[in-house]
This record gives C-alpha cells, sequence and structure tokens, in this order.
C-alpha cells in the first residue's frame, strides 16, 4: 500500500503525474486539478518561449499581469486578485524560467495514465481557459476508476477561487482513505 495521496495543481498535477510514474510503490492515492497529461504542442512551447524571454526582460510583474486574467473568473473577488498577485509577483526570475522550461519540456503522459492504480481523483475549475475542462475528461477516461469534480464557478485555480467547492470535493475522497 502506498505511503501517500499526492495532490497537484495546474504545474503541480505533472509534477504528480511523473511521481506516480516514477514512485508507484509510494502513491496511495493522486489528486489532479487543472491539469493535463499531454506534453505542449509545438505552438504552446513557442508561447513558453515568449514568455520565458518577457520575464528575463520585464520581471515577475510583467508576467502576473499577463497571466492573472486567465487563472480567475471575472467574479473572482478583490481580495482574491491582489492575494494571487501578490503570490505571483514575488517570484524569483530564475524560479519563473524554471518553471516555464521545465513545463515546456515535459514529456506526454498519457500512455502512462493506464498504469495508475490507485484512487484518483481530477478537479477542474468549469471556466478554466488555461487548461480546458476537455482535458480533465481526457485524464478521467485514461484512469480506470477516476472520478471528476467540475468546480462551477472557478477558473484554472478551484482550490483558491472556490476553497469550499474544492475542500468538499477533496474531504470526500479523503475519506475513503480513513482507518
Amino acid at each position: 500500500m502506498g505511503l501517500a495521496v499526492v495532490c497537484g495543481v495546474s504545474m503541480g498535477g505533472y509534477v504528480a503525474l511523473a511521481f506516480q510514474r516514477k514512485f508507484p510503490a509510494r502513491v496511495r492515492g493522486l489528486v489532479l486539478v487543472d491539469t493535463r497529461a499531454g506534453a505542449d504542442s509545438a505552438d504552446a512551447k513557442g508561447d513558453r518561449d515568449k514568455t520565458i524571454a518577457l520575464a528575463r526582460a520585464k520581471g515577475a510583474t510583467t508576467i502576473a499581469d499577463k497571466l492573472l486574467p486567465r487563472l480567475l473568473t471575472a467574479s473572482a473577488t478583490v481580495a482574491q486578485l491582489s492575494g494571487l498577485r501578490r503570490v505571483m509577483t514575488h517570484q524569483p526570475v530564475e524560479g519563473l524560467v524554471a518553471a516555464l522550461t521545465a513545463m515546456r519540456d515535459r514529456p506526454d503522459a498519457t500512455a502512462d495514465l493506464k498504469f495508475v492504480e490507485v484512487p484518483t481523483l481530477v478537479v477542474h475549475g468549469a471556466d478554466d481557459t488555461l487548461i480546458p475542462p476537455s482535458e480533465a475528461e481526457v485524464l478521467r477516461a485514461g484512469i480506470a476508476g477516476a472520478e471528476l469534480v467540475t468546480i462551477p464557478g472557478a477558473a484554472h485555480l478551484p482550490n483558491f477561487e472556490q476553497p469550499d467547492a474544492f475542500n468538499a470535493a477533496m474531504r470526500t475522497f479523503l475519506k475513503r482513505f480513513e482507518p
């Protein structure tokens, strides 16, 4: 039996899938939030390269201003917007470049989904424009027995934008691991 329920949001989902591939005996369950199994397309890789250049030239604030409108819905609160912007603008450029490079260069994990043999919850914001909800369906269909919860009123960060709905889905899923 695995040791941990591994959860990854967005880029963290790529990490969670890679961890599960490399250390399947250590994973007891998997939660994949607003992420995808597929690698970046050629166009997406080009966009990441442009964002890397922009980060190097203009810094984290410019990247935050570019991405923030796509991370949350138009109905996000001022507190949510300002809080997320504060976190984003305090990231070191070297970290942003490394993260963007890792996302650009990650392998396609779609064929490996069939090897996931642990309970898996896929959570996705209904209004995500960065990773469309159809990608959540690919994860659900590719992992035997995976459950999909779509969170209304949330974009790319449902845990941040709709924490009550997100936490309810997590609690329900995690109950299966209680002794």
